[in-house]
């Protein structure tokens, strides 16, 4: 979808090391730009998609003033991959590598001089979708923006120890599917799968162990022990389609004075139909119990609504914040609604249906794209409403709407980091449907928040910073809020320093336990990273008056 680290299978499988580098419509055009005529050249269904690739992107792209003409770069000439969408895939790429940022002297979207994927651009094969709202080609599991989920339910694993002799964890697992239900969690140690024992020959076992996260898979048995300690043996774990919630785990620790509130959060996924539900929830519990800090797991979360993750900030922000939340920034053709080419591009229902004002079918083009159509103010929400100090747990998959929520809240509130840089994503997008058959995400506006402050190309910082990648901080041998699992324990010492942990609500098990790593041992193999992106995703559209 995006870049390196999501490009391949979906699993994160380091030795010795606790690194987690874990990842909505339109209907279709063939519509040119009347400034600019293409060359005489058989209009194939594929030309007309490449060039309408192209031409989209000379009115839309963010960064579409760095564009060449049409004659210039004569999409038509992308021709040798082996499918259609390989070359769709080609063209999108090359434009997005035109705009350099001038902090760096490379394109805003460069991966690396080997990657031939965009940073934040994409196009999606609606076609593969398990359900309504899919953001990945099918194959690997993962949980759509709906909540559908269709696999066994591992996110991915970390092990730990040498080749011929390692521990494999679960790093996270998807609430409601076939693992969930079997009572595997974050922590939990696989030891077998189907009949081969693990730990003596990761070369032997390791795609056995990638079979686990594939979309493929349809049955696997499994044996382990749980992270409160309890073994389990060859439980079968069957592929289903479930729903699954995005909170993988909320609770209310006690560390001295201060109650904390820990919410750990996969996705920003459709707010009404999936989301707001157990956010609500969460948050009115963490209100019963009267929390007076919080603790916001997005390590493996990679983004998705920009509504959810609005709606997310006002459950955490204190009373106090009022005013602009953040705005969009959209390019200087959109905000002067010179993008006639959107007139193509119908604007569909939440049920992917189009719409009409006045008996006239409403399109992209009909949006308000100016800065103070796009300005998001603070609207409390819940009743959790005193909380001044938040920390998030971070790393480089941390993207997208979760770095829009800690931007957002900065101005508002003392927010801290633990963990590894994020990944970087200060923009978002909407889709254009082609063919009827993909979404082409491409970048589309910059969001900055109150106090107009953005551009966190490079992802932000930590104030407590994950130095060591011996499994020392991104513990898997702990489950979600456990307050021994490495990352939430500096972050309760940032929120109550000197502190005894003495209560936990609804406390997981305090395994006691810690893999024992050696400085001199490293990657084992090449980490397959987990694909669980999704991006910042703009279905709140403002009609002109």
């Amino acid at each position: 979808m995006i870049t390196n680290f999501l490009n391949h299978k979906r699993f994160l499988f380091i030795l010795a090391m606790g690194i987690s580098v874990a990842a909505t419509s339109c209907k279709k055009s063939d519509t040119t730009d009347p400034e600019v005529e293409p060359p005489v050249t058989e209009d194939t269904r594929a030309n007309l998609t490449k060039d309408s690739i192209f031409l989209y992107a000379k009115q839309i792209y963010l960064w579409n003033d760095a564009l060449p003409t049409y004659e210039q770069f004569n999409p038509r000439n992308y021709t040798s991959g082996e499918e259609d969408l390989d070359n769709y895939e080609a063209v999108l790429f090359d434009i997005t590598q035109f705009k350099k940022n001038t902090d760096t002297g490379r394109p805003y979207e460069f991966v690396s001089a080997q990657s031939t994927s965009p940073k934040y651009s994409y196009i999606d094969d609606i076609t593969t979708r398990n359900a309504a709202q899919a953001y990945v080609a099918k194959e690997k599991a993962d949980v759509e923006l709906n909540g559908s989920g269709y696999d066994l339910g591992f996110l991915t694993f970390q092990g730990y120890g040498t080749a011929t002799s390692y521990e494999l964890y679960v790093t996270a697992v998807f609430p409601g599917s076939p693992a969930a239900k079997a009572g595997i969690t974050r922590g939990t140690k696989i030891t077998k799968i189907n009949t081969t024992t693990l730990g003596t020959n990761f070369n032997g076992e390791s795609n056995l162990i990638y079979s686990l996260i594939e979309d493929e898979t349809t049955t696997a048995t499994v044996s382990g022990t749980k992270a409160d300690g309890t073994a389990f043996d060859n439980v079968v774990l069957t592929k289903v389609k479930y729903t699954s919630s995005p909170v993988y785990k909320n609770k209310t620790i006690t560390a001295g004075a201060k109650k904390i509130g820990y919410l750990a959060f996969a996705r920003f996924s459709e707010l009404q139909s999936n989301a707001k539900k157990d956010l609500d929830a969460a948050f009115a519990q963490f209100a019963t119990d009267g929390v007076t800090d919080l603790i916001v797991d997005l390590r493996y979360n990679g983004g998705g609504y920009v509504s959810t993750a609005e709606y997310l900030v006002n459950l955490i922000a204190p009373t106090s914040a009022t005013g602009a939340m953040f705005k969009e920034y959209y390019n200087a053709t959109m905000q002067a609604n010179k993008a006639t080419i959107l007139e193509n591009q119908p604007l569909l229902d939440e049920n992917d249906k189009v719409q009409y004002q006045n008996g006239k079918l409403i399109t992209y083009a009909d949006v308000d794209y100016s800065v103070a159509a796009n300005t998001v103010n603070f609207s409390k929400k819940g009743s959790l409403g005193g909380v001044t100090n938040i920390v998030f747990l971070v790393s480089g998959n941390t993207a997208s709407a979760s770095e829009l929520v800690i931007n957002s809240l900065k101005p508002v509130m003392t927010v801290k980091l633990v963990g590894t840089t994020t990944y970087g994503k200060p923009v978002g997008f909407f889709p254009v449907r082609l063919e009827n058959k993909y979404d082409v995400y491409m970048s589309l506006f910059e969001t900055r928040n109150k106090l107009d402050v953005g551009g966190y190309y490079a992802g932000f910082t930590p104030d407590v910073v994950d130095t060591d990648s011996r499994a020392v901080f991104d513990d898997s041998t702990h489950d979600f809020g456990d307050p021994e699992e490495s990352y939430t324990k500096n972050a309760i010492a940032l929120l109550a320093p000197g502190a005894v942990v003495t209560t936990a609500k609804a406390v997981m098990s305090i395994r006691g336990k810690t893999v024992a790593v050696s400085s001199s041992l490293g990657l084992l193999k090449e980490a397959k990273p987990i694909k669980n992106f999704i991006g910042m995703v703009e279905t709140r559209h403002r009609i002109k008056k």
